[in-house]
């Protein structure tokens, strides 16, 4: 059965290479080393907004994308003029119940 409503889910976790970046409705609130599993407590991106996405390409350019980032697309956060780019997403999934019960404070 499909809904068709409004999207309901508020987390989302984009995952790069070596870290993951879990959000609720766009704000990130975890950042996850993805090798030791552990919660990076003093990332840049935590209590950042995700602002959009970038695409870069071989050949020098680069294609923004002010809306959901996507995979390819590295996760462009913007928070009181701190700006940090992602290396490209690889997956972008939701967190199970129990990760989110992990969040840190």
């Amino acid at each position: 059965m499909n809904y068709s409503g409004s999207e309901r889910r508020v987390h989302k976790v984009y995952t790069t290479r070596n870290t993951e970046y879990h959000t609720r409705r766009g704000l990130c609130v975890g950042v996850r080393d993805r090798r030791s599993g552990r919660w990076l407590r003093g990332h840049l991106a935590l209590r950042s907004k995700v602002s959009g996405g970038l695409r870069f390409y071989e050949s020098g350019g680069v294609r923004p994308n002010e809306g959901i980032p996507t995979v390819g697309e590295s996760v462009f956060f913007m928070s009181d003029g701190r700006d940090l780019v992602t290396s490209p997403v690889v997956a972008i999934e939701r967190p199970s119940r129990e990760t989110v019960m992990e969040y840190p404070e």
